[in-house]
C-alpha cells in the first residue's frame, strides 16, 4: 500500500466521519448525584468505626444460627441461580473481547463441475489445452484448501466500549450476588429469632394454662361450697379453652417458620436446632453505624446500581459509534485446482485476495437512531436508579437507627409492666380466697399477664431482629 493511497484513505475516513458525527443527533444527558448527607438523622457524629465490616461469622454468636447460614450460602437454590447468570456474563465479556481481534478461519474443499459443451466456458475448454495435445476433460474437479481473515478495524472504539460494557454488567452481576447474601442472611436470622421467640411464647402459654387450671379448681370447690356461682366456672373454663386453642396456633407458626429456614437452606422440611432457653437474656450487639458516605462502598445494591450505570453510559457510546462508517478487511490465501498433481504448484495454483471496504448507514439511519435514542434513555434510567438506590438505603439506615432505640425503651418498660403484673396475679388469689375480690379480677389479671408477657417475647424478638436488619442495611453480611 502506497503513501499516496495511505493519505488518501485516511482523508476519505476523516471526511466521512466528520460528515457523519455532523449528523449524529443531541441528548439529554444526566449525571448521577453521589452526594449524601453528613450524619444520619442530623447527628454531627463523624465516627468512621462500621458494624458492616464485622464477619457475619463474628456478628452471629449462636452456633446454630452459624451453622444455618453457612449450610443456605452453598445450598440456597437463589444464590446458584445466579451463580450461574455471573458465568454467562463472564462469557459474555469473553465473546465480546473476541470480536476486536481478526477472525481467522481455515478449510478445504472438494467439488466436481461440467459444463455444456455450448456455453461459453464449454466453448473455452475446447481451445485451451493443458499441455499441447492433452485437452482438459469433461468434468473438470475443484479442489482447494486455504486460510481467510476477517476483521472489522475498531476505529470508534466500538468493540472495545461493548466489552467494557459486558465487564460492568458481570461486575454488576455480582454484586447482586452479593446484595443476595446480605438479605439471605438476614432472612434467616430474622427466621431463627422469630422461631426461639414462638417457642418462648408457647413456654409462657403453657405455664398460664397451668395457673389457669388452678385457679379453675378452685373456683369448682367454692361453686359446691357455695361460695360462687357456675358463672364463674364456665367463664374461667372459657379462658382455660381460648389458651389451648392458642397453643395450636402457636404450634402451627411454629411448623411454618422451620419450614421456611429450611426452604431457605435449601432442604426438606427437618427439625430447627435451637437454643431458645438463652432467647429472653439475648442482649443486642451494639452497632456501629459510621457515616453515610460508607454506604457507597459497603452497600452491595448501591454498587450494582453504580455497575449498571457505568454499563449504560458505554452502550450510549456503542449505540453512537453505529453512526460511523464501519472499516473491515479481508484477506485469504491458498491453493485451488482441478488435478492434484497441480494441487500445490505455485504460483500458478495459488490464489489469494485483499479487500477493504467502508460502511456507513444510509437509509436505516431512523433505526440507529432509534437505537442511540433508548441507549440514552436506559442511560438516564440507570442514573435515576442509582440516586434511588443511595436515597433507600440512606433512609433505611435513619429508620433502622431510630428503631433500635425506641425497641430498647419499650422493652425496659415492657419488662416492669410484666414484674407488676405477674405479682398481681398472686395478690389476686390471695384476695379471692378471703372473698376480697371477685373471679372477673383473678380473670383479668391474669390475662393482663399473659398478654403482657406475650408482648415482652415479641418485643425480644423485634429487638433482635432490629439488629441483624441494622447490619443489613448498613452493607454487612456478605464478606
Amino acid at each position: 500500500m502506497t503513501t499516496l493511497f495511505k493519505n488518501k484513505l485516511f482523508i476519505a475516513v476523516c471526511i466521512t466521519s466528520l460528515m457523519y458525527t455532523a449528523c449524529v443527533p443531541s441528548l439529554v444527558r444526566k449525571d448521577a448525584n453521589k452526594n449524601v448527607p453528613e450524619s444520619y438523622n442530623n447527628k454531627d457524629s463523624q465516627d468512621t468505626t462500621n458494624t458492616a465490616k464485622v464477619d457475619m461469622k463474628d456478628f452471629f454468636k449462636d452456633p446454630y444460627l452459624r451453622e444455618l447460614i453457612d449450610t443456605a450460602i452453598k445450598n440456597n437454590q437463589a444464590l446458584n441461580i445466579i451463580l450461574q447468570e455471573i458465568q454467562m456474563a463472564q462469557y459474555e465479556v469473553r465473546a465480546r473481547k473476541g470480536k476486536i481481534f481478526p477472525f481467522v478461519s481455515v478449510g478445504a474443499g472438494a467439488g466436481a463441475e461440467k459444463v455444456g459443451k455450448y456455453t461459453r466456458n464449454g466453448a473455452v475448454d475446447q481451445i485451451t489445452d493443458i499441455t499441447p495435445g492433452q485437452p482438459i476433460p469433461k468434468t473438470l474437479a475443484d479442489l482447494g484448501f486455504g486460510a481467510s481473515v476477517s476483521w472489522q478495524v475498531d476505529i470508534w472504539k466500538q468493540l472495545r466500549n461493548a466489552k467494557k460494557a459486558a465487564y460492568f454488567k458481570m461486575l454488576s452481576t455480582e454484586q447482586g450476588r452479593r446484595f443476595m447474601v446480605t438479605n439471605l442472611v438476614a432472612e434467616i436470622a430474622q427466621s431463627y429469632y422469630e422461631l426461639m421467640a414462638l417457642d418462648n411464647q408457647l413456654g409462657i402459654l403453657n405455664a398460664n394454662i397451668e395457673i389457669q387450671q388452678n385457679a379453675l379448681h378452685l373456683v369448682t370447690l367454692q361453686k359446691i361450697t357455695g361460695q360462687v356461682t357456675e358463672l364463674a366456672v364456665l367463664r374461667f373454663q372459657a379462658e382455660v379453652n381460648k389458651n389451648l386453642a392458642r397453643r395450636y396456633y402457636i404450634l402451627q407458626k411454629i411448623t411454618e417458620t422451620q419450614n421456611r429456614i429450611n426452604f431457605l437452606v435449601g432442604r426438606y422440611p427437618k427439625d430447627i436446632q435451637r437454643s431458645s432457653d438463652t432467647f429472653t437474656k439475648l442482649v443486642p450487639d451494639s452497632i456501629m453505624n459510621g457515616i453515610p458516605s460508607q454506604l457507597l462502598a459497603y452497600r452491595t445494591d448501591i454498587q450494582q446500581a453504580e455497575m449498571e450505570l457505568t454499563a449504560a453510559k458505554l452502550d450510549v457510546k456503542v449505540a453512537k459509534a453505529n453512526f460511523y462508517p464501519v472499516f473491515n478487511i479481508t484477506a485469504g490465501i491458498g491453493y485451488d485446482a482441478f488435478n492434484p498433481k497441480y494441487l500445490i504448484t505455485s504460483p500458478e495454483s495459488m490464489v489469494y485476495n485483499l479487500a477493504g471496504n467502508l460502511v456507513a448507514p444510509l437509509i436505516n439511519r431512523s433505526g440507529v437512531k432509534a437505537a442511540y435514542y433508548t441507549a440514552n434513555a436506559k442511560q438516564v434510567k440507570a442514573a435515576f436508579n442509582y440516586e434511588r438506590t443511595v436515597l433507600n438505603a440512606y433512609m433505611e439506615t435513619a429508620n433502622q437507627l431510630a428503631n433500635v432505640n425506641n425497641l430498647a425503651n419499650s422493652y425496659n418498660y415492657k419488662a416492669q409492666q410484666v414484674d407488676a403484673l405477674t405479682e398481681s396475679i398472686n395478690i389476686s388469689i390471695s384476695l379471692f380466697k378471703s372473698a376480697r375480690a371477685d373471679y372477673v379480677e383473678i380473670l383479668l389479671t391474669q390475662r393482663d399477664a399473659l398478654e403482657s408477657k406475650m408482648e415482652l417475647i415479641e418485643t425480644k424478638k423485634q429487638q433482635m431482629n432490629a439488629m441483624v436488619r441494622m447490619y443489613q442495611v448498613l452493607g454487612g453480611g456478605w464478606h
